[in-house]
């Protein structure tokens, strides 16, 4: 199981910094509490201060978008029955497949008969005529908005010949997302023995989406969709009630219950959230909502140092000048609860010197965010412009100096 947050100070804590035998550390500043960003680390918290909810579904799982961290969870590795949070890896291989070129968008697929669905109190459907066809932008967002198990059926004998062997390519991807918890038999998650998928795997390909499936990301916060004269809201109800809300799907059947996967941006942190297993619509929408709010009340990212920020100037040897300034490559950041904000500090591991030639951006050290004492983030200092070597007498009588400075 992986722990949440609170649970992983322990693991943590049993982590040091290392510096080189040749280095030096530049003394421990405390910082202000900056902007939020991209998260790069993750900090420590109090099993004490901070309980996690108590919902009453099957599971549930919350995570910060950037690093993946579990802020809360309750049977988050446990494989349930997915419903139609399936179609969340239907649509990924569509798009996919859309930005890579294999699939067109205004491309026509053809509803078989083995894919067409007349509609009834235990299937959604996008309502394409048998053997007519529809575009493949179409067909992704009767999936998504509309949830319809024939646009998903369709699409999977379109690019894998058949629905059996488009669980393969979902089973394949699930491995690539590191998806160790999930197994897929079908594109829709209509009931079957052995078709599951983890809470934590499923946040997992919302995460996925997001990432690597940017461009068509906005299709998931649309509130309807009209197709063939048949105009369908999408049925996560967060989309109406909360503007920070921004996807991704929902589902349903007797056996899965109400589940719903949601995520949430605000300022610059977003989380997901999974709920499986609600007894009712009403039920996984309060509860999203309330695991949001949560998350967002007690966490935030805290940016430490900026990217681009100068660090120190670094003596070079056998350069055309003396020395490089070092900044750090990319925003250095933490994930913490808000009541720990105030206690990061930094640690600077360089070495005394570095030789030339260097390329502007080649790392030579690191900047460490520190908490209590223990590590929680880290990110390269670079050398901010390139250093070339210097002529030959120049190089020749450093060598002379440091063969001597060394004697003493």
């Amino acid at each position: 199981m992986k722990a949440t947050l609170a649970q992983q100070q322990s693991r943590d804590n049993q982590s040091g910094i290392v510096s080189t035998s040749a280095g030096y550390r530049i003394a421990r500043l405390t910082l202000g509490l900056g902007a939020l960003a991209v998260g790069l680390g993750v900090g420590q918290a109090s099993q004490a201060a901070i309980t996690q909810p108590e919902m009453d579904n099957s599971a549930y799982v919350l995570i910060d978008y950037d690093t993946g961290t579990v802020l809360a969870q309750k049977n988050a590795n446990q494989p349930f029955p997915p419903a139609s949070l399936t179609k969340m890896m239907t649509s990924y291989i569509i798009e996919q497949r859309l930005l890579n070129g294999t699939l067109k968008e205004n491309e026509p697929v053809v509803m078989t008969p083995d894919a067409w669905c007349r509609g009834s109190s235990t299937e959604s459907c996008m309502y394409v005529p048998v053997n007519q066809t529809a575009p493949v932008i179409d067909m992704l967002k009767g999936i998504i908005i509309q949830s319809g198990n024939d646009a998903s059926k369709a699409m999977a004998q379109h690019i894998a010949g058949s629905e059996t062997a488009f669980a393969d390519l979902m089973n394949e991807e699930a491995k690539k997302i590191g998806m160790t918890q999930s197994h897929f038999l079908n594109s829709t998650g209509m009931p079957q023995d052995g078709h599951q998928a983890s809470p934590q795997d499923l946040a997992k390909l919302a995460q996925a989406i997001i990432k690597n499936s940017n461009k068509f990301y906005p299709i998931y916060k649309q509130k309807e969709f009209t197709y063939n004269g048949i105009t369908q809201g999408n049925r996560n109800a967060l989309l109406f009630t909360d503007p920070t809300v921004d996807g991704l799907k929902t589902g349903h059947t007797e056996q899965a219950g109400y589940c719903l996967v949601a995520s949430s941006k605000r300022g610059d942190m977003r989380l997901i959230s999974v709920i499986m297993g609600s007894k009712t619509a009403q039920d996984r929408a309060t509860q999203s909502r309330e695991l949001l709010n949560w998350g967002f009340g007690h966490f935030a990212t805290k940016i430490v140092a900026p990217a681009k920020q100068k660090f120190a100037t670094v003596p070079v040897t056998f350069g055309q000048v003396d020395s490089v300034n070092v900044v750090t490559q990319s925003n250095l950041q933490v994930l913490l609860p808000k009541i720990q904000q105030e206690k990061v500090t930094t640690v600077v591991d360089l070495p005394k010197q570095v030789s030339a030639p260097l390329t502007a951006g080649q790392s030579v050290g690191k900047v460490v965010a520190m908490l209590d004492g223990k590590p929680v983030a880290s990110v390269p200092l670079v050398a901010e412009t390139a250093v070339e070597e210097a002529g030959l007498f120049k190089r020749l009588w450093q060598h002379i100096v440091v063969f001597f400075s060394n004697l003493f």
